[in-house]
């Protein structure tokens, strides 16, 4: 019996929420040190006197990192595993983070900044590709989603925590204390004790590689686990076998996946684009406006906490009516909700639509990570996933430039800068309509073949 075979005919068992919550708390991590980088900037902007290209700089740092990280994580994963990637990564984001309260000026935090998005790009997509080579098919895209799910998590924890600290610093007279914020942001780095116990390789990965043996161990330990009778022996399947097999590049082109390709790389730009300009600048947008910075950090919170709700839906509506027909609806309407809230003033109408566009992008991109790694087959996933990760991150990297523009030309700029988002998802769904194909209920390698 193939690999896929005995993983799609378990039943969703405490194994795989076990995985959901060892991969989710890494990306908890990640999305938290982006948070807090986001309330920091806004009190940097102040106390080293930035103008706007300066802080749209340092937004764009760690995006550039991680377009590094993503291209070279995932290529690394095909070849040396899931598992080791995932760890090596999240090392290399915790301790840069950590390394972040020791700088000294704004060229020694841009560089610092780089590396975290380094390890933050590379852990992405390599935890994706993980928790859906694991996962079965008909439950698929809902794990994914939820896995996502854990970077609105993250966000809660870092405002949380912004808010605290802006608050204790305001009442007694002192400014925010980012250097302990970035101490706290290295904190993850002890949680690798427990993912290299806890979090097995991927037995797809494994027998693609030949080593059916580990694959046959893994996956006996998690029919015993589910309480499902231990499945006929694992055979080699010549299709899916990539031993002595290099992913490159241009294996993305090739004739079956070109399209596939096309599309998610548009998509993962229209995603990042929005996503990164929005919340990287969202406390300073808001501080901008008039409000206070305790303020402008209380109402990044509640725009954040609408991002969980908005998870949970398309978690349930991927798998209810399928990935495009859930992506699509979720980036025109977080189109809609940044139109509008380009256009508000009053506090209780940013909190509105701010909500209303948080939950309808993190939704979008809860399906964007589960639809991505499904497009490509096993040898050529991780490699797969982490070049539409970074091209996207281009997106990431220019959007907070381009904020900085339109904000330092005064004048409408806040307008301009949300009309500016809602035109680029709404191009972005356009490439879905035009070039995706519907994956809900068939196996990865049904996909693939």
């Amino acid at each position: 019996m193939r690999v896929a075979d005995r993983l799609d005919r378990l039943p969703l068992s405490a194994f795989h929420y076990r995985l959901l919550l060892l991969s989710g708390l890494g990306w908890l991590f990640d999305s938290m040190d982006g948070g807090i980088m986001s309330f920091v900037v806004a009190r940097l902007r102040s106390e080293w006197h930035l103008g706007p290209d300066r802080v749209a700089i340092l937004n764009s740092a760690g995006l550039a990192g991680m377009l590094l990280g993503g291209a070279l994580a995932g290529s690394l994963a095909d070849r040396f595993g899931r598992k080791s990637v995932f760890q090596a990564t999240l090392l290399v984001f915790s301790a840069a983070t950590g390394l972040c309260a020791l700088a000294q000026g704004f060229r020694s935090l841009l560089l610092l900044r780089v590396l975290v998005g380094f390890g933050l790009g590379g852990e992405l997509p390599v935890a994706a590709a993980l928790v859906s080579e694991f996962a079965p098919a008909r439950q698929r895209g809902r794990l994914v989603v939820l896995l996502e799910s854990f970077w609105a998590l993250g966000w809660a924890v870092a405002a949380t925590l912004a808010e605290i600290l802006a608050g204790r610093a305001e009442a007694s007279g002192q400014g925010f204390p980012w250097r302990l914020a970035f101490f706290i942001g290295a904190l993850p780095a002890l949680y690798l004790l427990v993912l290299r116990r806890a979090l097995p390789e991927s037995p797809r990965y494994l027998a693609s590689r030949g080593r059916l043996d580990q694959a046959e161990q893994i996956i006996r330990s998690i029919e015993a686990e589910s309480g499902v009778p231990k499945g006929p022996a694992l055979r080699p399947d010549a299709a899916f076998d990539s031993t002595g097999r290099r992913a490159r590049m241009r294996d993305l082109f090739g004739r079956d996946l070109a399209r596939r390709t096309v599309m998610l790389w548009l998509l993962w730009f229209s995603m990042a684009y929005s996503y990164y300009g929005i919340f990287t600048w969202l406390p300073t947008l808001l501080a901008g406006q008039g409000f206070p910075l305790a303020t402008s950090f209380r109402f990044t919170l509640i725009i954040t906490l609408a991002q969980i709700p908005g998870y949970f839906a398309a978690a349930w509506l991927v798998e209810k009516t399928g990935r495009k027909r859930t992506l699509v609806p979720f980036m025109l309407l977080c189109a809609l909700g940044s139109y509008c809230f380009g256009g508000a003033r009053a506090g209780r109408d940013l909190i509105l639509w701010g909500c209303f566009l948080s939950f309808f992008n993190l939704g979008a991109w809860g399906v964007t990570y589960g639809y991505t790694p499904e497009l490509y087959p096993t040898w050529l996933r991780g490699t797969g996933t982490g070049f539409a990760a970074a091209f996207g991150r281009i997106g990431g990297m220019l959007a907070p430039l381009a904020v900085g523009r339109l904000m330092g030309g005064g004048g409408e700029g806040f307008t301009l800068v949300f009309v500016m988002f809602a035109a680029v998802l709404a191009a972005g769904s356009l490439s879905v309509v035009i070039l995706g194909e519907e994956t809900r209920g068939r196996t990865l390698e049904e996909i693939s073949s």
